[in-house]
């Protein structure tokens, strides 16, 4: 069986996310069922393997068809943005901020021209960004204008555990003002959607928003008024969908799998319950792009870099679970 190809922006320069795509190279097991290459600077990378003498050689390519698979070998896209003179580790700088967003734009070139069947991301610095001029907050934001997709779907994934959320990046008094009725049919229905193109069967499971889910209006009305008109609404017409569930079970029930997934109705609902669990194996997926995309998901850990400690386990899983379901993503299944 060929082994996909998995691209890999290497992130903002001055973070940890060279140090982790490198380290990953390391890893026997993910080298066994997978092949990956780097979008990124070349001096940076020889500068990160020179600093912590890793055992791995460079081979700089312009197409696919020049990579080389052999063990220990970097196949890199060479992006070459960065003055390494003015290059500090560990510090934000708007060099780095543009540098990761051309390191993004170019491995989204490479997804649409089939060089390479998913893309596993590494972290970017919002001030890295902003000092740049990057008109985005983050990855999402990026890859939804590259992609010319109005809103993409986040997932997070964590062994049986598959959590949706319905929204991102809004204070919490915003959130619970996005909870309405119109909102969680269109998302019941993206999600499932998402699931069935990643080979995914089963029932999605909303959670409940206020304490108990409300318990019949005694904590908030949300639950009555939104959630299970939503929830109703969509059984009718066909979708698997049970709900509300209690927040305070329902990731410990989904751990079980006994659902496919979960619609969180906030950010750090979900978050907290996946991050908790296991902190390095929670993995972002980004659905409803034409290519598909997983990431790591922690920053760029600036007090750390450059100092050899980061660690590399989620930049594998998140490696692992592109590899795993870009078979539903590769352009002969379009």
């Amino acid at each position: 069986m060929t082994k996909p190809i998995i691209g890999v922006p290497i992130g903002d320069p001055a973070g940890i996310g060279p140090e982790i795509a490198l380290k990953s190279f390391l890893n026997k097991e993910l080298l066994k069922d997978t092949n990956f290459v780097l979008i990124g600077d070349e001096s940076v990378l020889k500068h990160m393997i020179d600093l912590y003498a890793l055992p791995l050689t460079m081979n700089v390519i312009t197409t696919i068809k020049n990579a080389d698979f052999s063990e220990n070998v970097v196949n890199v896209f060479h992006v070459g943005n960065i003055d390494m003179n003015k290059l500090e580790i560990g510090k934000v700088d708007a060099m780095c901020g543009q540098a990761a967003f051309d390191y993004i734009k170019h491995s989204v070139e490479l997804a649409d021209s089939g060089q390479i069947d998913a893309i596993a991301t590494t972290p970017i610095n919002k001030e890295s960004l902003k000092a740049a001029g990057v008109p985005f907050i983050g990855h999402t934001e990026i890859f939804a204008s590259l992609s010319h997709t109005d809103d993409p779907l986040t997932m997070f994934e964590i062994e049986k555990l598959r959590v949706f959320f319905l929204s991102r990046h809004v204070s919490l008094k915003e959130a619970i003002e996005m909870v309405k009725q119109e909102r969680l049919e269109d998302y019941i229905k993206r999600s499932i959607e998402a699931l069935k193109r990643l080979g995914v069967e089963g029932t999605l499971a909303v959670a409940g928003l206020n304490p108990h889910s409300g318990e019949h209006g005694l904590f908030g009305r949300e639950e009555m008024d939104e959630i299970i008109p939503a929830i109703q609404a969509m059984q009718d017409k066909g979708y698997d969908v049970i709900g509300p569930v209690p927040a305070d079970s329902i990731f410990a029930i989904g751990l079980s799998g006994k659902w496919a997934a979960i619609l969180s109705l906030y950010h750090d609902q979900g978050h907290i319950a996946t991050k908790t669990y296991d902190f390095h194996k929670t993995i972002s997926i980004t659905n409803g792009m034409p290519f598909l995309r997983t990431s790591v998901d922690h920053g760029t850990a600036m007090d750390i870099a450059g100092k050899n400690i980061a660690n590399e386990i989620s930049m594998v899983e998140a490696i692992k679970l592109a590899a795993k379901y870009s078979p539903y993503f590769t352009k002969k299944n379009q």
